[in-house]
């Protein structure tokens, strides 16, 4: 192990233990049932450096549901197939707003403010399943999910997208509203049918840092050398995840974290330290904005300490 790994070793085994000791733990999600079930006292953290090096402790191998996250890449999927076509359906600007807010939707006429909010991670959706049926939309999702990490057992979990489906009213409101405004072309039963599986797909922190190597070099899958999307394409995702990633909480991430970052409410953030890193950190309570409370403590606990922030040391 080089010297630099073993410093990120013994930063993420002393963080580790520090959020295990912590009470102010955050809310677990309620509002998808199967959600808040999950136990809130679980942490977990891995972080994968440049030469490919894990450093990784807590509950780093229970996969979880990813939720939001898959919206890094259903992004990147969509982008690879209609390029920047894609910017006619979905702003890049911060939305200053609630993940599921439908106000702004209305304000703005149909077109969602960013790919990370839920209306935009729908139309993102909808343009991948254009031209398939849902089966085989899903599944060209997991299998790129599943390429990324390099790990065929990633899956989707049916009891969470099945809990989503029941419970799911205000997405099926935004993705109506955008129906009326030709934002989405497919059926909307369809196109959430798609959104609410891909959502669901577990992982573990492990298996999330994996995924998410591309961003850290340059658009290259680092265990093949084959490239996943163009350098430039890699730098503009990044952007979008320390611009919108963390929904109205996107500013406070990046003035406290410093890093692209992308979180879901199942409780999992996917850091990217480009050049350096990927980081997956999960802790089931949330915050006000539908953050993870320690994931997002620990990531700037993280950067602190190893002068990760892409703002300077």
């Amino acid at each position: 192990m080089s010297g630099n790994s073993a410093r990120v070793r013994a930063a993420v085994e002393e963080i580790a233990d520090e959020m295990r000791k912590r009470d102010d733990r955050g809310t677990v999600a309620d509002y998808i049932p199967e959600l808040s079930r999950v136990d809130p006292a679980q942490f977990g953290i891995a972080v994968i450096d440049e030469a490919g090096e894990i450093a990784a402790a807590g509950d780093c191998d229970i996969p979880f549901s990813v939720q939001s996250i898959t919206k890094v890449f259903t992004l990147t999927l969509a982008l690879g197939m209609v390029g920047d076509r894609l910017w006619q359906r979905v702003g890049r600007e911060p939305s200053g707003s609630p993940f599921n807010s439908i106000v702004q939707l209305e304000n703005e006429r149909g077109i969602p403010r960013n790919p990370f909010i839920n209306a935009g991670a729908i139309a993102v959706t909808d343009l991948i399943l254009s031209g398939h049926q849902p089966r085989e939309a899903l599944g060209e999702i997991l299998r790129f999910v599943q390429f990324l990490a390099d790990d065929p057992t990633i899956h989707i979990d049916k009891a969470v997208a099945a809990s989503e489906q029941r419970t799911g009213f205000r997405n099926r409101a935004l993705a109506n509203y955008m129906r009326s405004f030709g934002v989405i072309d497919n059926p909307v039963d369809f196109t959430l049918g798609v959104y609410f599986h891909h959502c669901a797909i577990a992982m573990s922190c492990r298996q999330l840092a994996m995924a998410g190597r591309f961003l850290a070099h340059g658009g290259i899958h680092p265990n093949t050398g084959r490239s996943v999307v163009h350098p430039e394409r890699a730098r503009r995702i990044n952007a979008l995840m320390l611009t919108c990633g963390h929904y109205d909480g996107s500013g406070d991430f990046a003035y406290r974290v410093g890093l692209p970052g992308k979180s879901g409410v199942g409780g999992g953030i996917l850091a990217i330290a480009p050049g350096k890193a990927t980081i997956a950190v999960w802790a089931p309570g949330l915050d006000a904005a539908g953050n993870s409370h320690l994931g997002r403590i620990a990531l700037e606990k993280l950067t602190k300490r190893l002068g990760w922030s892409i703002f300077g040391a």
